[in-house]
C-alpha cells in the first residue's frame, strides 16, 4: 500500500515544528556549505600537503560523492524510515568531517572528501522530503523556499567562512566546525522528530544506482586525468573511457526496465524537464567553476588574504537574492517564467565576457560587477527552472523531478570542476618553469608564502596564473551561450500539474 504523497502530516506543536525545521536547515546547511568552503583555503591547503595537479578533487570528491547517492536516499527512507536514514547520512558526513580535519596529505584529503560527500549528499534530499512529513501542504512551498535559499546563499558564504577560518585558525577547523554544530542539529532533530511508522513499500534500483555511479565517476576521472597523469591513448584511460560508455549505456537500458527507476526516462518526453535539465547541467558548471578557481585569482595573482577574497566574493551573493527575489515575485504575479531564464543564462555571458579581462590589477569595482551579473544570472536560472519542472510532472513524480534537477546541477558542477582544474594545472605546470622543484610539482604557493617573494616573481606568477585561468571562462562563455539557446526553447506552459 503507497502512502498519498500530499497526505496530511500528523499535527505537531509549533515548537516542535521550528526546532526540527531548524535543524534540517541546520544539517543542509552545512552540506551545501561544504561545496564551496574549501574554495578559499586550497592555496593554503596546496601549500601545506602538495599536489596542486590534484587541487580540483577537493571539490570534486565532494560534489560528484553526493551527486551518485542522492537518488538513492529518498527510497531508502521510505523503506527505513526518514528519522533513522537522517542519522545514517549525518553519521557519514560527520565522519567525513572528521577525517577531512586530520588530513595530512591531499589523497587523504580526497578520500576524506568523498566520505564527506555521501553523507552531504543525503542531507540534501532528506531535508526536502522531511518538509513532507512534519508541514501542511499549503504551507510546503514557503519552507522549500527557504531551502531553496540556503543553497544560493550558502554558494558565497562558503567562501568567506573558510577565508576567514584559514587566518583565524587554520584550514582544518573548515571541516572540524562541522562536527559540534551538525551533533547539536542531530540532536534537535532526534528530540522531536518522532517515527511514524510509516513505509512504502519500493523496490530499490540498486541496478541503475551502481551503473550511474559508475558512468559518472568514470566519466569525471577520464575528463580529469586524461593528458596530464595519463596518455590519452595509455591503458588506464582507454578502460575508463570503456566503463563510462559500457555504464551508461546499461543505465539506460536498466531505467527503461525498471518497475521504479532512479531517472524515468518518460519524463525527457516533456519539453520543460529535458530543457530545464540541461540549463540545470549548464548553470552548475559555470557556477561551481567560477568559485572554485576565482578565490585562486584574488589570492595569488591579486595578493589579497583568505578573508579578503571571500569578502570580495558577496556581489555574487548580492545579484543572487536580488534576483530570485525579482524572478519570484515576477512568477507569483504574471504566472510566467520562460522569459527569466532566457534573462539569466544572458547574463552569465555577460558575466563571462567581464571575466575575459581579468587581470592582476584589475579593479575591485569591475570584477564586482562581473560577479554581480554572474550571481543575477543564477538568481533567474535555479529557483525559475525548479519551479517549472513542479508545474508540469506528474505528481506522483514530484520529487523524482526535482531531485534529478539537483543531480544534473551537480554533475555539472563535478565534471566542470574536474576539466578546469586538469585545464588549470596544465597550463600551470606549462608556463611556471623555473617555479617547478626537483619532484616536478608545482611550486608551493600561499598568501603567506607569496609576501615574502620578491617583486618580480609575485609579478611572474600574478601573470601566470591569469594566464592559466583564462579557458576556465572562456568554456564558461561558451556553456553559457549554449544554455541561451535551451532557454529559447523552453515552453512556456507544457501540461497542467496531474495528480495521477
Amino acid at each position: 500500500m503507497h502512502a498519498d504523497a500530499d497526505s496530511q502530516p500528523a499535527p505537531l506543536s509549533p515548537r516542535k515544528t521550528k526546532l526540527i525545521i531548524g535543524s534540517i536547515g541546520l544539517l543542509l546547511l552545512l552540506a551545501a556549505l561544504d561545496q564551496t568552503i574549501v574554495s578559499t583555503a586550497l592555496p593554503t591547503i596546496v601549500s601545506d600537503l602538495g599536489g596542486l595537479d590534484h587541487l580540483s578533487w577537493v571539490v570534486t570528491a565532494y560534489i560528484l560523492a553526493s551527486t551518485v547517492v542522492a537518488p538513492l536516499y529518498g527510497k531508502i527512507g521510505d523503506l527505513y524510515g526518514r528519522r533513522n536514514t537522517v542519522f545514517v547520512s549525518v553519521s557519514l558526513f560527520l565522519a567525513g568531517s572528521m577525517l577531512c580535519g586530520v588530513a595530512d596529505s591531499m589523497t587523504f584529503l580526497i578520500l576524506a572528501r568523498a566520505v564527506q560527500g555521501l553523507g552531504g549528499g543525503g542531507l540534501f534530499v532528506l531535508a526536502l522530503s522531511v518538509i513532507g512529513d512534519v508541514i501542511a501542504p499549503k504551507d510546503r512551498g514557503k519552507f522549500q523556499g527557504v531551502f531553496a535559499a540556503v543553497f544560493s546563499v550558502s554558494s558565497v558564504i562558503g567562501p568567506l567562512l573558510g577565508g576567514w577560518f584559514v587566518e583565524a585558525f587554520s584550514w582544518h577547523w573548515i571541516f572540524f566546525i562541522n562536527i559540534p554544530l551538525g551533533l547539536l542539529a542531530v540532536i534537535g532533530f532526534a528530540m522531536n522528530f518522532e517515527p511514524t511508522g510509516k513505509r512504502v513499500s519500493r523496490q530499490i534500483d540498486w541496478a541503475g544506482a551502481v551503473s550511474l555511479s559508475l558512468g559518472l565517476a568514470g566519466l569525471t576521472l577520464f575528463t580529469s586525468l586524461g593528458g596530464r597523469t595519463f596518455e590519452w591513448l595509455s591503458p588506464e584511460i582507454i578502460a575508463l573511457a570503456v566503463i563510462t560508455v559500457v555504464s551508461t549505456v546499461a543505465f539506460f537500458w536498466i531505467e527503461l526496465r525498471a518497475k521504479e527507476p532512479i531517472l524515468p526516462l518518460g519524463l525527457f518526453r516533456l519539453n520543460v524537464f529535458w530543457v530545464t535539465s540541461a540549463i540545470s547541467f549548464i548553470g552548475g558548471a559555470v557556477m561551481f567553476g567560477s568559485l572554485t578557481f576565482l578565490p585562486i585569482y584574488l589570492q595569488i595573482a591579486k595578493g589579497t588574504t583568505p578573508t579578503i577574497s571571500g569578502l570580495m566574493l558577496i556581489p555574487m551573493t548580492v545579484g543572487i537574492v536580488i534576483a530570485s527575489t525579482c524572478s519570484g515575485l515576477y512568477m507569483a504575479r504574471k504566472d510566467l517564467y520562460r522569459i527569466l531564464p532566457i534573462i539569466g543564462t544572458s547574463s552569465l555571458i555577460l558575466g563571462m565576457v567581464m571575466f575575459f579581462g581579468l587581470k592582476a590589477d584589475t579593479s575591485t569595482l569591475y570584477f564586482s560587477f562581473s560577479l554581480g551579473f554572474v550571481g543575477a544570472g543564477m538568481g533567474c536560472v535555479f529557483p525559475v527552472i525548479t519551479t517549472a519542472v513542479q508545474n508540469v510532472v506528474p505528481r506522483a513524480q514530484l520529487g523524482t523531478a526535482t531531485a534529478a534537477g539537483l543531480m544534473f546541477r551537480q554533475i555539472g558542477g563535478a565534471l566542470a570542476v574536474a576539466v578546469y582544474g586538469a585545464i588549470f594545472a596544465s597550463r600551470m605546470a606549462g608556463r611556471a618553469g623555473a617555479m617547478m622543484d626537483e619532484g616536478g610539482e608545482a611550486m608551493h604557493i600561499s598568501p603567506k608564502i607569496l609576501a615574502q617573494l620578491p617583486d618580480e616573481a609575485r609579478i611572474q606568477l600574478a601573470e601566470t596564473v591569469v594566464f592559466s585561468i583564462q579557458p576556465i571562462y572562456w568554456i564558461g562563455f561558451v556553456l553559457s551561450v549554449i544554455g541561451l539557446v535551451f532557454a529559447l526553447f523552453l515552453k512556456e506552459k507544457e501540461t497542467p500539474n496531474s495528480d495521477a
